[in-house]
């Protein structure tokens, strides 16, 4: 296939990922350590970064980030643990682009790669949330943590959530045996 070549791809798994705001969780709280900025690894220059409700600091470890009641950003990967930003970050360190990042192993689709979402699959899903998804042009920056993506699978990211409980609403979705239209990055 030649770089600009569109392909559709069936059988995909597409799910999605967002950061988790602070304000709309309320349970117990929890401290958090990691590191003050984006810049220092694993282990370096640990400190405590702060108390913060306990189903948010989970939602930022499953999901990647979070926005803090200040309007700071408290981010997790699995290869440097919490740390504190000013913007939600891609694996490369770049800002998460609402309805345009994704995320996909490399041998699903390169970096770079663009898809829409054509169909939905056999997912139940609401017309609307189908609808919003196969509405934008997604692109490849992420990559999943090791072992949780597969070769039929990308996550894509909808931004901030918009309600507590988010994980309920129709929009934290799974679409399965969904089609893609992909451009494959060179």
């Amino acid at each position: 296939m030649t770089a600009g070549t569109a392909v559709e791809l069936t059988g995909w798994e597409v799910t999605v990922y967002y950061t988790a705001v602070e304000k709309l969780h309320s349970d117990a709280r929890q401290e958090v350590e990691g590191c003050p900025t984006i810049d220092c690894g694993k282990n370096r220059n640990q400190r405590k970064l702060g108390s913060f409700p306990a189903s948010f600091v989970k939602a930022v470890k499953d999901e990647g980030t979070g926005r803090t009641a200040d309007g700071r950003y408290l981010n997790w990967s699995y290869d440097t643990g919490y740390w504190m930003d000013t913007a939600p970050r891609d694996t490369a360190g770049r800002p998460l682009r609402p309805w345009i990042s994704a995320a996909a192993d490399a041998d699903a689709l390169k970096a770079g790669s663009r898809f829409t979402i054509q169909r939905c699959g056999t997912a139940e899903v609401t017309a609307e949330v189908c609808a919003k998804l196969k509405g934008p042009t997604w692109t490849i920056v992420d990559e999943f943590t090791p072992g949780l993506g597969g070769k039929r699978h990308v996550d894509v990211y909808v931004g901030e959530e918009t309600e507590p409980d988010f994980t309920d609403s129709d929009l934290y979705t799974t679409l399965e045996n969904a089609t893609l239209s992909a451009i494959r990055a060179q």
